[in-house]
Parts: C-alpha cells; structure tokens; sequence
C-alpha cells in the first residue's frame, strides 16, 4: 500500500518525484544506513523552499515517508549507547570494559567483541550473543536463561554461577572456562568445544552435550537428576568421578574407556568400568 500511494503521488506531482530521484533518473531506495542518502535528504528537503507553501510541506512529508517507511525508521547498531534492554550492539567493539550489573535482556550483541569486559551479575536474559567474542571476559553471577551464546569464542572466560536455564552455547568455543556453580538446566553444549572447563557444583539437568569435545573438562562435583545427552561426545580423559550417569544416554564402551571415573560412578545398563579406572591426573 505505501508503494502504491507514493507512485500515485509522484506522478500527482512531479516535481516532488524530480527531488526523490537521483542522478540517473531511477528512483531513490531509501535506506537509512546510508550515508550518501542521509545527507541528500537534507538537501532535497532545502529545495522545496523554492516551491509553494503547501507543495513544500508535501514533498517534504512524502522525502520523509520514503526515508523512513510506514514503520518508522530502520534500527540500526548503536555502538555509542548506554546498556540498555533490547540494545543493539550486534558488530560493536566492546572489549576491555567494566559493566557489572548491566541490564541487557534481550540485547542484540551477534558478533560483538566482549574480550575481558566484566558483565557480573548482568542480566542477559534472551540476550542473542551469538558469534560475539568473550575471550577472557566475565560473566560471573549473571542471569541469562534463555540466551543465545552459541558459537561465540570465550577462552579463559569466568562464567561461574551464570544462571543460564534453556541457553544455547552450541558450537561455542569455552576451552577452560570456568563454569562452576552454574545453573545450565536444560542448556545445549552440542558441538561446544569444550575442552578443560570445570563444571563443579553445577547444574546440568537435561543438558546436552551432543557431539561435544569434552577432552580433560570436570564433571565431578556436578549435580543433576534425569538423562543426559552425550551422543558422540568425546570424553577423553573427562572427569567423571562419582557420577550416576545411570540415566545418561548416547554413551558407548569407547567413550567410558576414554573417561575418568571410579568405583563410586554409576554407568548405563551394559557398559562396564575399564580396568584403567581412577585415572592418574597430571
């Protein structure tokens, strides 16, 4: 329908479709992001001062409507702005930075660089981190459930006592990661790289570790009730040490030969403890 009524305007009044063209002769597609278009605004608007009163206010409302469309203007990254609910930092350089306690559900942050900024105990609750970068940052204590962290880079990051119910960190990267005191219920590790993260005192009920590397990382300690997905996880030397993975599925005789448990861990129906069980840690 806008389409429609701005053909009907231009060819109603011509001049007004002479200021909404460019050089060549096609009609502008508005785009906010655009700088170059931005700055004609200005200009096409300046020019209808030399037409009359009334034609000037109606070129500029329908220079104005192409700019902005009838559903207001288009968002865009606003790296400037202060933490804020539904920000947009998607892209944004953002690294280095105190901001603990921030309020950022459902934040926009894809593809944002986050290397060693404090976010403890923000409040990140189906904020969209994914593909941001989180090297050695902290989110210590924050809320996040429901969140989008998958396939972000976050080596050496503090993510201990996250409450992160529901979240996604699939295909992230949290080599030792410190993820200890978590609440990651219901969270999908699948395809994590996973590598040396401890995972002590966490909560990891209905979490799925499908096609996770999970190589040296420490589920010892971790409390949970109900199945677990390790589907063509790699456990090399994963500490296992007192669990009852009774109710774990996907597991094979080739993933508990690789593990680390001992006489107090409870294994599925048909799997066997191997014979290099409790393993020496270096």
């Amino acid at each position: 329908m806008f389409v429609i009524m701005n053909r009907w305007r231009t060819r109603r009044f011509p001049v007004c479709k002479a200021m909404m063209t460019n050089h060549t002769g096609r009609a502008q597609t508005p785009s906010y992001r655009d700088r170059a278009f931005r700055d004609g605004v200005a200009a096409r608007i300046k020019a209808v001062r030399h037409a009359s009163v009334p034609l000037a206010g109606l070129c500029a409302g329908m220079i104005l409507a192409s700019l902005y469309g009838a559903s207001g203007p288009v968002a865009a990254a606003d790296c400037e702005a202060t933490p804020n609910a539904g920000i947009d930092w998607s892209g944004c350089s953002k690294a280095n930075l105190m901001l603990p306690s921030s309020t950022l559900t459902k934040a926009v942050l894809a593809g944002a660089n986050l290397s060693a900024t404090d976010l403890g105990s923000s409040d990140l609750t189906e904020a969209n981190l994914e593909k941001a970068t989180l090297i050695r940052a902290s989110l210590s204590g924050a809320t996040a459930g429901k969140a989008n962290f998958s396939r972000i880079e976050a080596y050496r990051s503090n993510f201990s006592g996250i409450k992160a119910a529901g979240a996604s960190f699939a295909g992230a990267e949290l080599q030792r990661t410190n993820l200890t005191e978590a609440d990651l219920t219901g969270a999908d590790f699948s395809k994590a790289e996973l590598s040396r993260v401890n995972f002590s005192k966490s909560t990891i009920t209905g979490t799925r570790f499908s096609l996770a590397n999970l190589a040296r990382a420490k589920l010892t300690g971790a409390t949970f009730t109900g199945p677990i997905a390790f589907d063509e996880a790699f456990l090399f030397l994963t500490r296992v040490e007192g669990l009852d993975l009774s109710a774990a599925t996907g597991l094979k005789q080739e993933q508990i030969a690789l593990a680390c448990g001992d006489g107090k861990t409870k294994l599925p129906p048909g799997l066997t403890p191997p014979p290099t069980w409790p393993c020496k840690h270096d």
